[in-house]
């Protein structure tokens, strides 16, 4: 894939992208999660002070809720000394590409997709606990490569307080490579992180959370292009019904997909034409995991 270069033209103003964020000193509901909207303005400032801090910053940018907000700030601060730069490989969803290359065009923010190869990295292919590790590991390489070409010395992701407390194998390879977290530095939940992009008006607010379609595949079992792909494939089945969280597990033959509880009568209802294209895929049976989506959950399995 030919890396794609720097959009640095500046569209016109959408309300979405001009929206001012106004303090609200009561408390706002996220989800189940109550947020406090003072406390998050004032965590926003400070996270404005870091940015003006840094001056040029690349952004490690994949168009979800997180990177989208860090993006958004920094350009409202820093103007065209930002630039959003999203990794491409075939890890990367169906459409994720488009959409983040989108979102950067609509903010005003520089942009460029850069190829990355760690699915051709044999420590990455055998997937043991560490796979993110090495995935990152080549990412932030390469972003840092490019960033300092553009006379950028830092780089930033969207990584927030709430992921602080997760097990995280790729933090480890931001760390060494000296990659910064204004999210999580000024203690900006995920909660808070929603809260404030609906208020700046980002489409992204409610968007369901990434991930690359290689967390699909438990421990153990090889990450291959094929297999990718064959994910990748069956998640757009299942989308295409209007469902916007959606994981394909991949066992081999076996294929458990993940939804809301909510979307799961969907599913059902549609279960022959899902169950048909998934075949054709290369799944010999397919199940429906009862419980939903939950993040982490090939991590629950006794492998």
């Amino acid at each position: 894939m030919t890396n794609t270069e720097p959009v640095t033209t500046r569209p016109s103003a959408t309300p979405w992208a001009t929206t001012q964020a106004i303090p609200i000193q009561l408390e706002l509901t996220t989800g189940a999660v109550s947020v406090d909207s003072h406390a998050a303005q004032a965590k926003l400032a400070q996270m404005r002070s870091l940015l003006r801090a840094w001056d040029r910053v690349a952004v490690a940018f994949s168009g979800g809720v997180d990177s989208t907000l860090v993006l958004k700030v920094a350009v409202e601060e820093l103007g065209e000394r930002v630039i959003g730069v999203t990794a491409v490989s075939p890890s990367l969803p169906s459409g994720e590409l488009e959409e983040a290359q989108d979102l950067a065009q609509r903010l005003g923010a520089r942009f460029s997709a850069l190829e990355t190869h760690e699915v051709d990295d044999p420590l990455y292919q055998a997937n043991t606990e560490a796979r993110c590790y090495y995935c990152k590991r080549e990412v932030y390489s390469e972003i840092i490569v490019f960033a300092h070409a553009q006379g950028i010395q830092h780089v930033v992701d969207g990584l927030n307080l709430d992921d602080l407390s997760d097990r995280r194998p790729g933090r480890r390879a931001a760390e060494e490579h000296g990659v910064r977290s204004p999210l999580a530095e000024v203690e900006l939940s995920k909660a808070e992180v929603r809260e404030l992009s609906r208020q700046l008006g980002l489409p992204t607010w409610d968007k369901p959370s990434l991930a690359c379609l290689s967390s699909r595949i438990p421990y153990g079992l090889p990450v291959t292009r094929q297999a990718l792909s064959q994910i990748d494939q069956a998640e757009q089945v299942v989308r295409r019904l209007g469902i916007r969280q959606v994981r394909v597990r991949h066992h081999v033959v076996h294929a458990r997909i993940e939804v809301e509880p909510a979307d799961i009568p969907t599913v059902l209802r549609h279960q022959a034409e899902i169950a048909a294209a998934l075949r054709q895929l290369g799944y010999a049976s397919i199940t429906v995991d009862l419980e939903g989506y939950r993040m982490g959950s090939l991590n629950d399995l006794k492998r």
